[in-house]
């Protein structure tokens, strides 16, 4: 599953979660005196028969048998669920999840078939661990198959998990209901009494009852409808393959579909909403070409008859793998040719691919066994190169119309073959162990000495890390030769020898390593030097690299803050995306802190600093869709980054955008490169705002309501800001799914994030009930609204919070990070702020 800020790679997480719950599990060492077990009280005041959070193993589902009729007017549902399971030791009590349900009837069968008798259980509910238990008159019999059969009812889920309630509205401004599924990591129990941990793998029937208006789709093709009643219909799907509870997924609705097949047979459809249907092409085309890829690169059939794509209008996170039917936020799937940015259209693209990736990776044993042979037999770079490979097809695929490798990086294969080098020992040093290296480079005549150590931020620096080592593939060029040359780094220290003397050298070639460089001495100054006299002598991935190690080591107390500074004054003189944009996401924080310490002053020299550098490559931007996709990428940010600063040249064209724009009632086709800027600046009068708005309420197209809505957020007016709050929060006029994003934006503007602050306070519990407790919506959140502090002021407030609410919160990961986030602020801060201000004022004094 991909949360809507993103989260890479997600395939291993049912392997953690199964790894946490057994951990939650293992038993305390004990007093030499023996306790009696103590039992939790059923709903019903008797005992209940189990007290550990995990479910009991001597008890394994096989096959899944369930029925669900979900009524859309009435937002309930009813079901059946027939279980086979069989037990490995005698028990008569069988203990199984369910989490909402009214249960109305259980009863036992002996044996397989349908004919057996049933034999009557008695139902214990524990709510607080979400577990019932179905109570046998005698024990099960070990190793005989047996089916348990529940009939229960629930009502359709108000959250974003679960069997949930999700809708839209109509070009006409009809509300229509769906009903569609979120079952990671622990919400299948909200739909169907089971198993529903990760390791209770079992094969599933299943059949959906629905009005003929409505078609439903889940994880199988559909293999045969039935009439059971008047204005009845029953879907039957095929059977699953053995899969975890969380994989399951049924949606039902009034969908619409586009479909295509892979040239091995696959159908692949996507599902939207109908008035969005004609955004669907662009995802089924990536899907189909991914999927294809897959298959050749891998050399692996996909193991699925059909693999459907649903958007779906209310969705918590980006996208989710159920197997055979991924479902997405509608942002993360449908594309609007008219009005989709080319960073919407790349985005959807990662998203898809991911997705499909675990359609292959968890269903195929060959696939595992590959993804071993590309782990331990490929050679050394090699790996890296396959993933390097992987994301350039990606990319390429966004935008042109079919993806190809280019093997750019063969010689690299070759070269590390020919050292022979030992791959095992080498990952081992990269996956068996935390962290990264960091690699410092002095250079003294010919001779290059190299030292690796452990990068880490903030004050606490654990003693074993000091013990750390890791077999690194270095990379490097000098000022005599562009060829690039490569040496292994095995030992904490060595030396390599230069055929002659050299001005600079540059480590980490393109910046394909996964290490940080300091370069010692002079070193620093020599590649400043380089980048202000010489810029593009190096490419501009090595030039964003070195902006980017630069900012890490001063966090580290490695550089200087002007050492850095003094750095980056080269891009005025840049134009390619990565090292523009490697700088804006260092400056860019920096005066972020400034503005909620109320530094007037000095917040305005940084932020007209970054205008100065940026100005000419600002100046040069056209305001049109043109160029290649890095060239629209980077004139839309730096038209934004310009109107958002008050950049007047920009402002003013951004002004005559939009009310051309707005006089043509908003049906005026603006450049798609140019429309967030045109938003930005229409959204700071009271009237553009509500105009935005009201096309907000209107708009099909995912990107433009997205654009719309960040708009909205920068708006200095705190009553706007606050009812963006209040509405998105209620789910009425702006879809609760929107909240997170809302908060968050909110709580980076100058003038609203004391309101998000506040807001996430007042309303954590409904948050908490609404998202989650340990969902990524409310980790997002909570970063979001207090990781730009960095006052002691403001950490005793976020400490002094989290703590009051106990096990509703206080131990929460993100809460944990948020904290050191503020602390490292603040020393960040302390440590840097005065040097900031005095190494401004030169800088403008050299302008004189």
């Amino acid at each position: 599953m991909i949360s809507p800020s993103v989260k890479w790679p997600l395939a291993t997480r049912p392997l953690l979660l199964s790894t946490l719950l057994i951990l939650l599990t293992v038993a305390t060492p004990s007093s030499c005196q023996s306790r009696e077990p103590t039992f939790p009280k059923a709903s019903n005041g008797a005992p209940f028969p189990w007290n550990k959070m995990r479910l009991p193993e001597h008890i394994i589902p096989a096959h899944y048998d369930l029925m669900i009729h979900a009524n859309l007017t009435t937002l309930t549902f009813g079901g059946t669920a027939q279980i086979e399971i069989t037990a490995s030791k005698p028990t008569s009590t069988i203990i199984l999840h369910s989490h909402h349900l009214q249960v109305s009837k259980a009863t036992l069968r002996k044996g397989g078939g349908e004919r057996q008798a049933e034999e009557p259980l008695r139902v214990l509910e524990n709510p607080p661990q979400e577990q019932i238990a179905l109570l046998a008159s005698e024990p099960l019999v070990v190793g005989l198959p047996y089916t348990i059969v529940i009939d229960y009812a629930g009502n359709l889920s108000e959250s974003f998990h679960g069997f949930y309630k999700s809708t839209y509205r109509t070009k006409e401004g009809e509300v229509r209901v769906l009903a569609s599924t979120q079952f990671e990591p622990t919400a299948a129990r909200m739909a169907f009494p089971c198993f529903d941990e990760p390791a209770f793998k079992a094969s599933f029937l299943i059949k959906i009852r629905r009005e003929p208006r409505h078609l439903a789709i889940s994880n199988m093709p559909l293999v045969k409808s039935v009439t059971v009643a008047e204005g009845l219909i029953e879907d039957h799907f095929d059977v699953t393959v053995k899969m975890s509870t969380y994989l399951v997924a049924f949606i039902v609705s009034d969908f619409k579909s586009v479909s295509k097949m892979t040239k091995s047979g696959v159908k692949v459809s996507v599902y939207a909403v109908p008035d969005k249907i004609n955004q669907a092409d662009y995802a089924l085309d990536a899907a189909v070409t991914l999927l294809e890829f897959y298959e050749d690169y891998f050399n692996i059939p996909y193991p699925l008859p059909k693999q459907d794509l649903a958007a779906i209008p209310d969705f918590q996170s980006g996208a989710m793998e159920n197997w055979g039917l991924t479902t997405y936020r509608e942002s993360s799937l449908l594309f609007d040719a008219e009005k989709s940015s080319a960073s919407s259209k790349l985005g959807i693209t990662m998203t898809v691919s991911h997705e499909l990736a675990h359609q292959v990776y968890e269903l195929n044993h060959t696939f595992q066994k590959s993804i071993n042979y590309v782990f331990i037999a490929l050679l050394g770079h090699r790996l890296f190169i396959l993933i390097y490979e992987f994301y350039g097809f990606i990319f390429t695929l966004s935008f042109s119309p079919r993806g190809k490798l280019i093997g750019e990086h063969s010689s690299s294969t070759a070269h590390w073959r020919r050292e022979g080098l030992d791959v095992k020992t080498m990952m081992n040093t990269w996956t068996l162990q935390k962290g990264f290296p960091l690699i410092t480079i002095t250079v003294r005549g010919r001779n290059v000495h190299m030292k690796q150590e452990y990068y880490v931020k903030g004050s606490d620096l654990d003693p074993q890390t000091c013990l750390l080592l890791w077999h690194v593939p270095l990379t490097f060029i000098t000022s005599k030769s562009d060829a690039v040359q490569r040496f292994l780094l095995k030992t904490r220290t060595d030396v390599l020898i230069l055929p002659e003397e050299v001005e600079w050298i540059k480590f980490n070639v393109g910046m394909n390593g996964y290490y940080i460089v300091h370069y010692e001495d002079d070193g620093w100054d020599s590649l400043t030097g380089l980048l202000k006299g010489t810029h593009t002598a190096i490419s501009s991935n090595d030039r964003a690299s070195l902006i980017n190690n630069a900012f890490q080591l001063v966090s580290i107390g490695k550089l200087s803050i002007e050492k850095a500074l003094d750095l980056t004054l080269y891009l005025k003189h840049e134009t390619e995306i990565m090292p523009v944009f490697q700088g804006l996401n260092e400056l860019i924080p920096m005066y972020k802190l400034m503005e909620k310490r109320e530094m007037n002053e000095v917040e305005t020299q940084f932020k007209a600093f970054l205008i100065r550098l940026l100005r000419g490559l600002i100046d040069k931007q056209t305001w049109m869709d043109e160029g290649s996709v890095s060239e629209r990428m980077l004139r839309s940010q730096l038209l934004l980054l310009a109107c958002v600063r008050k950049y007047q040249p920009c402002v003013q064209k951004a002004e005559g955008y939009f009310r051309q724009w707005q006089e043509a009632g908003g049906n005026l086709s603006l450049p798609n490169d140019v429309t967030l800027a045109v938003f930005a600046v229409g959204a700071q009068t009271l009237e553009g705002w509500d105009f935005l708005y009201s096309k907000y309420q209107s708009s099909l197209s995912s990107t433009e309501k997205n654009q719309i809505e960040f708009a909205l957020c920068i708006s200095q007016n705190k009553e706007k800001l606050q009812w963006l709050l209040d509405q998105s929060f209620k789910g009425d006029v702006i879809k609760t799914q929107e909240f997170p994003d809302i908060l968050r934006a909110i709580g980076r503007n100058p003038v609203g994030y004391p309101l998000a602050w506040q807001f996430l306070r007042e309303n954590w519990n409904k948050l908490v009930q609404k998202f989650g407790l340990g969902s990524n919506s409310i980790a997002y959140m909570v970063t979001g609204t207090t990781n730009q502090f960095s006052t002691r002021a403001r950490l005793e407030e976020v400490k002094e919070f989290f703590s009051s609410l106990k096990e509703n919160g206080s131990q929460l990961r993100c809460v944990q990070q948020t904290i050191e986030t503020i602390e490292e602020n603040i020393r960040w801060m302390d440590k840097n702020f005065d040097k900031i201000k005095a190494w401004l004022q030169n800088e403008q004094l050299n302008l004189l």
